[in-house]
């Protein structure tokens, strides 16, 4: 039992110049050259610790709070709540009030700077977007907090990187591998990737085991918990999802 958090169980809830680029060594120019390390980012360093996002999306958040309880309970303690879910920014400043640094509640579906923006007004401390969605990038990092824009193809992933994300939602996860995410890391070495979309319990371990910094889970985690309530299946998921994070990395 956390005593330092109260619970949640009920509630609806110009033209730019630009500057010359420089050749390097090898002859090409800055803009052409190979995307850096990332900078580290506390909070995407709290989130990888443990490797997963719990994703929730529904047409209400009315039982997110009790959801919330169930993931943080059981280890669990990263959350997406997506503004396509009505009551979305109620619920994300719930949680935040609720959990404080617990917790790391933040925002999903983060299409543009002004909707980041009212997030991060809300309290999330993370923004994930299935696009590229650089505006969006631009305005969590003025606030202090993370961004992980979506992308697929190498140049998309590149592209987000050098944009200044912490790290890249790989998305969709469905129409790739993790082998894929093999083969990115020789070229793109110094990008944390968060597959998401169509990973199940049992992929969790492949993925991993492939190198990604962290997983994304909606339904095959939270199940019918978003429309029906929670249950114990939901902490019999949590705990499998968990320990598969943990055999995956274990395989590395």
């Amino acid at each position: 039992m956390h005593t330092t958090r109260h619970r949640l169980h009920a509630g609806p809830v110009a033209e730019a110049k630009h500057p010359p680029q420089n050749r390097t060594s090898s002859g090409m120019t800055s803009g052409d050259a190979p995307a850096p390390t990332q900078p580290e980012c506390q909070i995407t360093t709290e989130i990888t610790s443990r490797g997963l996002i719990a994703i929730l999306r529904a047409p209400t958040a009315e039982h997110f709070p009790a959801i919330a309880d169930t993931l943080f309970d059981a280890g669990i303690h990263a959350i997406e709540i997506t503004l396509t879910t009505h009551g979305a920014l109620r619920c994300i400043r719930e949680l935040t009030a609720a959990y404080g640094r617990e917790a790391v509640i933040g925002a999903g579906t983060v299409l543009t700077a002004d909707q980041a923006q009212t997030c991060v007004d809300a309290g999330a401390r993370f923004l994930v977007s299935p696009v590229a969605a650089p505006d969006v990038v631009r305005t969590a990092r003025a606030a202090g907090v993370a961004a992980y824009p979506g992308a697929l193809t190498p140049t998309e992933v590149h592209a987000a990187g050098r944009a200044g994300a912490p790290a890249v939602k790989l998305f969709p996860a469905s129409a790739v591998s993790p082998r894929y995410v093999s083969d990115l890391s020789g070229p793109l070495p110094g990008i944390p990737l968060i597959p998401t979309g169509g990973i199940s319990l049992t992929d969790i371990p492949a993925w991993t085991a492939a190198g990604v910094a962290a997983v994304g889970l909606g339904t095959p985690l939270i199940g019918t918990a978003v429309r029906e309530g929670v249950d114990d299946r939901l902490t019999a998921r949590c705990r499998q999802a968990l320990a598969a994070v943990s055999e995956g990395r274990a395989a590395r």
